[in-house]
Protein backbone atom coordinates (compact mmCIF):
# COMPACT_ATOMS: atom_id res chain seq x y z
CA UNK A 1 0.00 0.00 0.00
CA UNK A 2 2.83 2.44 0.77
CA UNK A 3 4.13 2.02 -2.77
CA UNK A 4 0.86 3.37 -4.19
CA UNK A 5 0.01 7.04 -4.60
CA UNK A 6 -2.45 8.51 -2.13
CA UNK A 7 -5.28 8.39 -4.67
CA UNK A 8 -4.73 4.67 -5.20
CA UNK A 9 -4.81 3.87 -1.50
CA UNK A 10 -8.00 5.90 -1.10
CA UNK A 11 -9.69 4.06 -3.99
CA UNK A 12 -8.90 0.64 -2.52
CA UNK A 13 -10.12 1.49 0.98
CA UNK A 14 -13.30 3.25 -0.05
CA UNK A 15 -14.22 0.64 -2.66
CA UNK A 16 -13.90 -2.25 -0.18
CA UNK A 17 -14.99 -0.79 3.17
CA UNK A 18 -18.67 -0.18 2.44
CA UNK A 19 -21.23 0.86 3.36
CA UNK A 20 -19.85 3.54 5.67
CA UNK A 21 -22.04 5.61 8.02
CA UNK A 22 -21.86 9.35 7.52
CA UNK A 23 -20.99 11.78 10.29
CA UNK A 24 -22.35 15.19 9.32
CA UNK A 25 -20.14 17.21 11.62
CA UNK A 26 -20.97 20.69 12.87
CA UNK A 27 -18.15 22.62 14.49
CA UNK A 28 -17.07 26.21 15.05
CA UNK A 29 -14.48 28.47 16.56
CA UNK A 30 -15.61 31.01 19.18
CA UNK A 31 -17.37 33.78 17.30
CA UNK A 32 -16.77 32.05 13.98
CA UNK A 33 -19.11 30.63 11.34
CA UNK A 34 -20.70 27.23 11.81
CA UNK A 35 -18.89 24.67 9.70
CA UNK A 36 -20.88 21.67 8.48
CA UNK A 37 -19.17 18.85 6.60
CA UNK A 38 -19.81 15.13 6.04
CA UNK A 39 -17.24 12.44 6.88
CA UNK A 40 -17.60 8.74 6.11
CA UNK A 41 -14.46 7.62 7.91
CA UNK A 42 -16.61 7.31 11.02
CA UNK A 43 -17.93 4.69 13.41
CA UNK A 44 -18.77 3.83 17.01
CA UNK A 45 -16.02 2.32 19.20
CA UNK A 46 -17.57 1.56 22.58
CA UNK A 47 -20.24 2.33 25.16
CA UNK A 48 -18.39 2.80 28.46
CA UNK A 49 -17.92 5.65 27.86
CA UNK A 50 -19.90 6.00 24.63
CA UNK A 51 -17.14 6.56 22.12
CA UNK A 52 -16.94 7.36 18.41
CA UNK A 53 -14.04 7.59 15.98
CA UNK A 54 -13.73 10.14 13.21
CA UNK A 55 -11.08 10.19 10.49
CA UNK A 56 -10.27 13.66 9.17
CA UNK A 57 -8.26 13.56 5.95
CA UNK A 58 -6.10 16.32 4.53
CA UNK A 59 -7.63 19.13 2.50
CA UNK A 60 -6.92 18.98 -1.22
CA UNK A 61 -4.78 22.09 -0.77
CA UNK A 62 -2.46 20.19 1.58
CA UNK A 63 -3.72 21.66 4.83
CA UNK A 64 -6.08 20.74 7.63
CA UNK A 65 -9.76 20.87 6.77
CA UNK A 66 -11.87 23.46 8.60
CA UNK A 67 -13.52 20.75 10.70
CA UNK A 68 -10.14 19.49 11.90
CA UNK A 69 -8.98 23.04 12.72
CA UNK A 70 -12.14 23.69 14.75
CA UNK A 71 -12.04 20.37 16.61
CA UNK A 72 -8.37 20.67 17.48
CA UNK A 73 -8.89 24.21 18.78
CA UNK A 74 -12.04 23.59 20.83
CA UNK A 75 -12.21 19.83 21.52
CA UNK A 76 -15.93 19.84 20.74
CA UNK A 77 -18.20 18.98 17.81
CA UNK A 78 -21.57 17.45 16.96
CA UNK A 79 -22.12 14.39 14.78
CA UNK A 80 -25.45 14.59 12.97
CA UNK A 81 -26.72 11.50 11.15
CA UNK A 82 -27.89 11.87 7.57
CA UNK A 83 -31.24 10.63 6.29
CA UNK A 84 -32.31 10.53 2.66
CA UNK A 85 -34.30 13.74 3.05
CA UNK A 86 -31.08 15.60 3.88
CA UNK A 87 -28.99 13.99 1.14
CA UNK A 88 -28.88 17.03 -1.15
CA UNK A 89 -28.09 19.43 1.70
CA UNK A 90 -25.37 17.12 2.98
CA UNK A 91 -23.86 16.92 -0.49
CA UNK A 92 -23.86 20.70 -0.77
CA UNK A 93 -21.81 20.98 2.42
CA UNK A 94 -19.07 18.95 0.70
CA UNK A 95 -18.27 22.11 -1.24
CA UNK A 96 -14.73 23.50 -1.05
CA UNK A 97 -15.87 26.75 0.55
CA UNK A 98 -13.34 29.14 2.13
CA UNK A 99 -12.95 28.94 5.93
CA UNK A 100 -14.94 32.13 6.52
CA UNK A 101 -18.01 30.66 4.78
CA UNK A 102 -20.64 28.80 6.80
CA UNK A 103 -21.68 25.65 4.95
CA UNK A 104 -24.62 25.39 7.34
CA UNK A 105 -25.87 28.76 6.16
CA UNK A 106 -25.11 27.96 2.53
CA UNK A 107 -27.21 24.78 2.73
CA UNK A 108 -30.02 26.53 4.62
CA UNK A 109 -29.75 24.20 7.60
CA UNK A 110 -31.90 24.79 10.67
CA UNK A 111 -29.59 24.80 13.68
CA UNK A 112 -30.42 24.32 17.35
CA UNK A 113 -28.27 24.90 20.44
CA UNK A 114 -26.49 21.86 21.82
CA UNK A 115 -26.98 20.93 25.47
CA UNK A 116 -23.35 20.43 26.55
CA UNK A 117 -21.05 21.64 23.76
CA UNK A 118 -20.64 24.97 21.99
CA UNK A 119 -21.26 23.96 18.35
CA UNK A 120 -24.94 23.74 17.41
CA UNK A 121 -26.63 20.62 16.10
CA UNK A 122 -28.68 20.28 12.92
CA UNK A 123 -32.20 20.56 14.30
CA UNK A 124 -33.86 18.45 11.60
CA UNK A 125 -31.38 15.55 11.66
CA UNK A 126 -32.91 12.25 12.86
CA UNK A 127 -30.20 11.96 15.52
CA UNK A 128 -27.29 14.05 16.76
CA UNK A 129 -24.42 13.24 19.11
CA UNK A 130 -22.65 15.97 21.05
CA UNK A 131 -18.99 14.99 21.35
CA UNK A 132 -15.89 15.95 23.32
CA UNK A 133 -12.45 14.84 22.20
CA UNK A 134 -10.67 12.17 24.22
CA UNK A 135 -7.70 11.77 21.87
CA UNK A 136 -6.61 13.37 18.60
CA UNK A 137 -3.92 11.31 16.89
CA UNK A 138 -1.89 12.60 13.98
CA UNK A 139 -1.81 9.68 11.55
CA UNK A 140 -0.18 11.51 8.65
CA UNK A 141 0.47 14.96 7.18
CA UNK A 142 -2.66 17.01 7.94
CA UNK A 143 -4.53 13.77 8.75
CA UNK A 144 -6.10 13.22 12.16
CA UNK A 145 -7.95 10.38 13.88
CA UNK A 146 -10.30 11.77 16.52
CA UNK A 147 -11.62 9.59 19.33
CA UNK A 148 -14.39 11.33 21.23
CA UNK A 149 -16.94 10.72 23.96
CA UNK A 150 -20.61 11.22 23.19
CA UNK A 151 -21.77 13.43 26.06
CA UNK A 152 -25.34 14.02 24.89
CA UNK A 153 -27.63 12.39 22.32
CA UNK A 154 -30.65 13.82 20.54
CA UNK A 155 -33.18 11.49 18.87
CA UNK A 156 -36.22 12.66 16.93
CA UNK A 157 -39.29 11.91 19.09
CA UNK A 158 -41.06 10.38 16.08
CA UNK A 159 -38.40 7.66 15.96
CA UNK A 160 -38.83 6.49 19.55
CA UNK A 161 -40.82 3.26 19.72
CA UNK A 162 -40.41 2.93 23.49
CA UNK A 163 -38.91 5.88 25.34
CA UNK A 164 -38.38 4.03 28.63
CA UNK A 165 -36.62 1.04 27.02
CA UNK A 166 -34.80 3.25 24.49
CA UNK A 167 -36.12 1.31 21.51
CA UNK A 168 -35.54 3.31 18.32
CA UNK A 169 -37.16 2.71 14.94
CA UNK A 170 -33.90 2.46 13.03
CA UNK A 171 -35.43 1.61 9.60
CA UNK A 172 -37.64 4.71 9.92
CA UNK A 173 -34.53 6.86 10.27
CA UNK A 174 -33.93 6.24 6.56
CA UNK A 175 -30.21 6.80 6.93
CA UNK A 176 -27.95 6.85 3.90
CA UNK A 177 -24.41 5.50 3.76
CA UNK A 178 -21.34 6.18 1.68
CA UNK A 179 -20.40 3.66 -0.98
CA UNK A 180 -17.64 3.25 -3.56
CA UNK A 181 -16.41 5.85 -6.03
CA UNK A 182 -17.36 9.48 -6.45
CA UNK A 183 -20.89 10.34 -5.47
CA UNK A 184 -22.20 6.83 -4.70
CA UNK A 185 -24.49 6.32 -1.69
CA UNK A 186 -26.75 3.56 -0.39
CA UNK A 187 -30.09 3.35 1.40
CA UNK A 188 -30.81 0.84 4.17
CA UNK A 189 -33.70 -0.84 2.41
CA UNK A 190 -32.49 -4.42 1.89
CA UNK A 191 -32.22 -5.87 5.39
CA UNK A 192 -31.90 -9.39 6.75
CA UNK A 193 -31.49 -10.77 10.26
CA UNK A 194 -29.29 -13.51 11.74
CA UNK A 195 -29.44 -14.50 15.40
CA UNK A 196 -26.13 -14.57 17.23
CA UNK A 197 -25.20 -18.20 18.05
CA UNK A 198 -24.80 -19.35 21.66
CA UNK A 199 -22.17 -21.91 22.60
CA UNK A 200 -24.40 -23.60 25.16
CA UNK A 201 -27.07 -24.28 22.52
CA UNK A 202 -24.55 -25.48 19.91
CA UNK A 203 -22.43 -27.69 22.16
CA UNK A 204 -25.29 -29.26 24.10
CA UNK A 205 -25.74 -29.61 27.88
CA UNK A 206 -22.85 -32.08 28.25
CA UNK A 207 -20.23 -29.66 26.82
CA UNK A 208 -21.54 -26.24 27.79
Amino acid sequence: MRALPREGRYKILTACVTPRPIAWVTSCLPGGPVNAAPYSFFNVLGDAPPTIALGLLAHGEGRLKDTAVNIRATGEFVVNLVDAAHGAAMNLTCIDAPPEMSEAELAGLALAPAAQVAPPRIATAPASFECRVLYAIETGPHQTAVIAEVVHAHIDDALLLDRERLHIDTPAMDLIARMHGAGWYARQTDLFQMERPRWAERAGPDKA
